[in-house]
């Protein structure tokens, strides 16, 4: 056990972030999502019974997203005709702003080239979220 660490970070988790360099890409994928099959060239870890929000403020507390880039955190845009209104996107926002990130940064990305972005991506975190359309990927900036 390490101080100050939060539980919800797995050794595993831990160890994903520091081997993440600038530019990586990291998934936190609801419990719908097909981790397994897309994470294929990717490390998946699996964090199932954990949700989405408190891993992102969890993540957020180490991981600095990328300050060259205009959107460093992406989410899965809903389909057209779909009526789900993704509520979990306000705490997304609420964390990004608490822990000093811009909330307007974030890239609506339609379904399909979500998939195919995360494909290469360095890690997918698969979670126990029971929320639709909570997808949320994070871009690695530098340490400063």
């Amino acid at each position: 056990m390490l101080k100050n660490i939060p539980p919800i970070l797995s050794p595993e988790l831990l160890k994903v972030l520091c081997e993440m360099g600038h530019g990586d890409e990291i998934i936190l994928a609801d419990g719908n999502f097909p981790a397994e099959s897309i994470g294929k060239d990717a490390i998946v870890v699996r964090a199932d019974g954990h949700g989405t929000v408190e891993l992102l403020e969890a993540i957020l507390q180490f991981l600095p997203l990328d300050q060259y880039v205009e959107k460093p955190v992406a989410l899965m845009k809903v389909v057209d005709g779909d009526p789900c209104k993704p509520t979990i996107w306000d705490s997304y926002k609420q964390k990004l702003n608490e822990s000093g990130n811009d909330p307007a940064k974030i890239e609506m990305v339609e379904r399909f080239a979500f998939y195919e972005r995360a494909h290469h991506v360095y890690a997918i975190i698969a979670t126990g979220e029971s929320a639709i359309y909570a997808n949320v990927l994070l871009k690695k900036g530098v340490v400063q």
